[in-house]
């Protein structure tokens, strides 16, 4: 309680002012409300030197009505285009969870949408309220807009961009990832230093599109810089090689780091578990354990997932109820997905349906959309028409699950069901996320669309894909080679909807020596036919073929892959 002697009216309204700002300082947050509410018992208007303060206050001590009334005191005292009174109001609408009030008062002021330190406020919020992809949108909103940003935007955007798994960004994502890596480029011809905040937002661009070039480059500047020691960069370094399918560049800077985090060992388990090395993440997560470090949320999402792509179900099944057991780890709808997918592989979907029935927390459109994806592998109508009704209550316009539910119908030749989702798909107005795939060639990274002929090259990449269907039937014969490839219209090469990895994997032939795998990165998941066309292709050039698609990597060799037919 502030004592009377202290306070009186007899001060200055700056006096208010400094008290607000020591007490903000020290963090004494309850007494900085206190100090404001009897700055109004004693006659006294706050100005826009008050506010920020009172407003860092109620942000601390998570008071959203609070706040809201004195956004209502700031409209009144005129203070409202002050850019620390926005800031301010930004951040405390963002701490208090209303982050859609944060956006109100950023959209509804001229000035702070042409302010950098305005976008900073708000992009912190997104990331803090866990929306990533409006955080990408809006850094995207600013780099269009010409706004100047700094490290304090990076710090806001980055960790945005290094959890790819948890968010399908696409093709809006990639793009941006694509700017970033152009913005770098112009960094360099005009001689600006990157510090290690842009490296790190660099990297993260490079792990999206599988830039692995380009990452190296930046890890020799990065050694001739001194930030070598920097955990930070360290850790973008292993996530950018294990997410450009370099797993043992990526493993070779975690055995060399003096003190690892949480961070460096999560990005490891969870590169092995991509590439399907389920045992190694499950060794690298238990000696974790050992070292004294608590697992987290994150990291056993991460085990869960390798467990899932590796086939461990009981070791997975183990892990899930460990987490909470030993640790006091919630699970939340993640692991729950992890755990359906781990059902899913060995075919025990009644259990997954039951899995879900008895869940504490509601299932979202992530938990019933990874039922309906196992459900395709073993081609369990019954309950994929359940795991879909569920499904588009909660994601009516996610055409993906559409299309799912359409293929299931098609490979238990139930053409009536096919026709019935193709009239919903129309009657919704849906339309499918493009498909696009990348390919790092010499330091620049090659776009591919689904049926482009956009590429400078495109009249030799369809002469390639004929090439290899001709390669194929010589290899297989006309007989083998429909019972192989099971063509459709989305498996001709010359048609106009070739699929992105098929135009990438002929771009990669006609540009790389014998002896080079091909790495592919593509935004969505890979078809069953591209798969099968890829199993096939790297049998008959005797190619190693690496795809990362939106769920793992596959690694094509012999006519074989890394995921055994299930993805």
């Amino acid at each position: 309680m502030i004592k009377p002697s202290i306070i009186s009216r007899s001060y200055y309204s700056n006096s208010w002012n400094i008290q607000l700002r020591e007490v903000a300082k020290d963090g004494c947050f309850k007494e900085g409300i206190e100090i404001y509410r009897q700055m109004l018992r004693h006659g006294d208007s706050p100005d826009s030197f008050s506010f920020p303060f009172a407003l860092k206050s109620c942000a601390s001590l998570s008071l959203p009505i609070s706040g809201s009334q004195l956004h209502s005191h700031v409209i009144k005292t005129g203070c409202e285009p002050d850019l620390f009174v926005q800031t301010s109001l930004i951040s405390m609408y963002s701490k208090c969870s209303l982050i859609d009030n944060a956006r109100r008062v950023f959209d509804e002021n001229v000035h702070s949408r042409r302010l950098t330190v305005c976008y900073n406020a708000l992009l912190a919020g997104y990331t803090h309220n866990s929306q990533p992809l409006k955080a990408m949108l809006l850094f995207q909103k600013m780099f269009s807009s010409d706004v100047p940003f700094n490290n304090i935007t990076m710090l806001g955007v980055i960790p945005a961009c290094v959890l790819p798994e948890n968010i399908r960004f696409g093709y809006a994502q990639n793009g941006l990832a694509t700017q970033v890596l152009d913005l770098y480029g112009e960094m360099k011809k005009i001689g600006v230093e990157p510090d290690p905040v842009t490296f790190v937002g660099v990297l993260s661009s490079c792990a999206h599109l599988g830039a692995q070039r380009i990452g190296f480059e930046i890890e020799q500047r990065i050694a001739r810089s001194n930030f070598g020691a920097n955990t930070y960069l360290t850790n973008a370094l292993i996530n950018m090689y294990a997410r450009c399918g370099n797993l043992t560049r990526a493993r070779k800077f975690f055995d060399e780091m003096v003190e690892k985090n949480i961070v460096s060992w999560t990005a490891m388990i969870a590169g092995y578990g991509m590439h399907g090395h389920g045992d190694i993440a499950i060794e690298l997560f238990n000696e974790m354990k050992l070292t004294g470090i608590r697992p987290d949320g994150t990291a056993y999402v991460s085990v869960l997932s390798a467990c899932s792509h590796a086939g461990l179900t009981d070791k997975g099944l183990g892990y899930f109820k460990e987490m909470e057991r030993d640790y006091g780890t919630r699970p939340g709808h993640e692991h729950y997905a992890c755990l359906v997918d781990l059902l899913g592989r060995a075919g025990r979907l009644q259990e997954a349906q039951e899995l879900i029935d008895s869940m504490p927390v509601k299932p979202d459109g992530a938990v019933w959309g990874t039922l309906l994806g196992a459900c395709k592998i073993h081609g369990d109508v019954k309950i994929a028409e359940l795991a879909f009704e569920r499904v588009i209550e909660l994601e009516p316009t996610n055409v993906g699950y559409y299309v799912l539910l359409s293929n299931i119908y098609t490979n238990a030749e139930n053409m009536e069901g096919v026709a019935r989702v193709r009239v919903m798909i129309r009657e919704r107005k849906l339309r499918k996320e493009p498909g696009c795939s990348y390919v790092e060639l010499k330091g620049r990274v090659h776009l591919f669309m689904a049926g482009d002929r956009n590429h400078p090259r495109t009249n030799e990449i369809y002469e390639m894909l004929i090439r290899l269907e001709e390669l194929i039937e010589e290899s297989y014969g006309t007989e083998g080679k429909n019972e192989k490839l099971r063509r459709s219209e989305e498996t001709t090469s010359t048609s106009a909807g070739v699929h992105s990895e098929k135009l990438a994997v002929a771009f990669g032939l006609l540009n790389t020596t014998a002896d080079t795998e091909i790495v592919i990165i593509k935004n969505l998941r890979i078809c069953g036919d591209c798969h099968l066309f890829m199993k096939v292709v790297s049998k008959v050039v005797n190619r190693g073929i690496l795809v990362r698609d939106a769920s793992r990597f596959h690694h094509f060799k012999d006519g074989t892959c890394s995921c055994n037919d299930y993805w």
